[in-house]
């Protein structure tokens, strides 16, 4: 890493990280002082994540306990971990399920994308364009094979769209829009009962 930070003026709470030439990477995004919590790196940049509302904190932990609740012993779950996808590139899913033989303990910071085998972007207001386009985009040419986007209804639940990858071109094809229930077969069969989301009879 080489950039300097900006002086910061009397009364000035933050430093903001001034980038080298070139951009950021991926190597930086661990070394990079005072960074605020799920910061990502796109294209070389800083991407600072906004506050959470409760539904993206609800969506996760429903789809979480689901996944947990269907994994096959050679995979496993994990919520805002990184992907290195290459040297600019260190998007944060909201959750992804990797193989379990990836795992290199309590200091593991990233993920390779030939480890992840289903990446899940929850829709915030501020993250529309980088769910819907920027990131699927980028998982999709690494390789990794299905990716769910999930956003809310005007109801307030969970609508989930799943994406397959097509390895000859390296880009995602719709496998299914799943409204109040989720069934899948793939990666792994997975039930969801998505009409639960504030349900406090758990």
């Amino acid at each position: 890493m080489s950039a300097a930070f900006d002086p910061v003026s009397e009364g000035q709470r933050y430093r903001w990280p001034i980038p080298p030439e070139g951009g950021w990477t991926s190597d930086d995004l661990d070394r990079i002082p005072g960074l605020p919590p799920h910061t990502e790196l796109i294209d070389g940049s800083l991407v600072f994540m906004s506050p959470q509302r409760k539904f993206h904190t609800r969506t996760m932990w429903l789809l979480e306990k689901a996944l947990l609740a269907h994994l096959p012993n050679d995979l496993d779950v994990d919520r805002e971990m990184s992907i290195r996808l290459d040297a600019r590139n260190r998007p944060e899913p909201d959750l992804l399920v990797y193989r379990a033989e990836a795992d290199t303990g309590a200091a593991q910071t990233w993920y390779a994308p030939e480890d992840v085998v289903l990446a899940v972007e929850v829709v915030s207001p501020d993250s529309v364009d980088r769910d819907r386009e920027v990131k699927p985009r980028k998982y999709a040419a690494a390789g990794v094979p299905h990716f769910w986007r999930v956003e809310a209804s005007d109801d307030g639940l969970p609508i989930v769209y799943v994406y397959e990858l097509d390895p000859a071109l390296k880009a995602y094809t719709p496998a299914g829009i799943h409204h109040n229930k989720l069934r899948l077969d793939s990666p792994f069969p997975v039930e969801a009962d998505l009409s639960e989301l504030y349900d406090r009879g758990r």
